[in-house]
């Protein structure tokens, strides 16, 4: 699992930070969280290639979240694009692109398919035989999700020793993988652990901004691997963080103690703090595990 930051930074782009985008490459997929102004030039800069990206989940429609989408839309097109693409995001995002695109006289040559959300409880949102992401209800000044991507667990590995030993005819072994115990000729049980190996443990990642602190939010991502959390503010803010409904860094980090995760990343920081270190030094007073996002930064888990 690789997460790519391609901005972190609130508010306005300026020319070294750019507002929320990111790149989750999970199970041999690729999904694009956010899309500000900049994505473009940050997927190219960070070597993404835009034919890899076919979902696209969009937290809410404040600007520094989702306004590089209509150009990232229009790209695909001028690039020929012909695979279908899958937008996620609150209702009225399917009117506000697709109004650009009538005006514009700009309609895509490729399937583009909107998935509209106004639950205020987490559901499903996508699931293949590999990965699966639900919604994340936020409490911001709109409607606002964040998304939780989980792998699904793995078929066992195969024990061949094991498995030769016992003369075991390979039309069996899918079976056996599938955590099957198998029963012999000569009627013996063979139990799956003894034919087989523990499958590399699923891993799961939690997507949170733009939030004010929120319990609530706890029972979907309790022991999430690694968790997102927004941290507009230092605490010295704590008034400016309730009046817009954002979070502090102690906040972000109460809520990886209390979600029992194990490993907090900071982003989605106000540009008026000059040095982003002061974040992670308020964050792990709370919780120890903590990393700082930032613009091209990258982590491999």
């Amino acid at each position: 699992m690789k997460l790519t930051i391609l901005g972190c930074y609130a508010a306005t782009p300026r020319t070294f930070t750019n507002p929320t985008s990111q790149i989750l490459e999970i199970k041999n997929r690729i999904f694009l969280i956010d899309c500000a102004e900049g994505t473009q030039v940050q997927l190219r800069k960070n070597k993404i290639r835009f034919s890899k990206i076919n979902h696209i989940f969009i937290s809410h429609l404040h600007g520094d979240h989702f306004f590089g989408l209509i150009g990232l839309v229009s790209t695909f097109t001028l690039l020929n694009r012909t695979t279908d693409l899958h937008i996620y995001g609150p209702k009225g995002i399917q009117e506000i692109i697709k109004l650009q695109l009538r005006l514009s006289n700009s309609w895509t040559n490729y399937g583009l398919f909107f998935h509209e959300l106004e639950s205020n409880d987490s559901e499903v949102i996508f699931e293949d035989e590999k990965v699966l992401v639900k919604t994340i209800p936020l409490k911001h000044r709109v409607y606002t999700n964040g998304f939780l991507f989980q792998e699904k667990t793995a078929e066992r590995k195969l024990n061949l020793d094991a498995v030769q030993n016992y003369e075991i005819d390979t039309c069996y072994y899918q079976k056996i993988k599938n955590g099957k115990d198998i029963t012999l000729e000569d009627g013996r049980v063979i139990e799956n652990d003894k034919l087989t190996f523990d499958p590399i443990p699923a891993k799961n990642y939690a997507f949170c901004s733009d939030t004010a602190y929120n319990e609530a939010m706890i029972p979907v991502i309790e022991n999430t691997d690694v968790l997102y959390h927004e941290s507009t503010f230092l605490q010295s803010e704590e008034n400016l963080a309730k009046k817009t409904f954002h979070s502090t860094a102690k906040e972000a980090a109460t809520i990886a103690l209390k979600a029992n995760a194990q490993q907090l990343i900071l982003g989605h920081y106000s540009t008026r703090y000059e040095n982003i270190e002061l974040f992670k030094e308020e964050a792990e007073t709370v919780f120890p595990e903590v990393l700082l996002a930032d613009d091209g930064k990258s982590f491999e888990f």
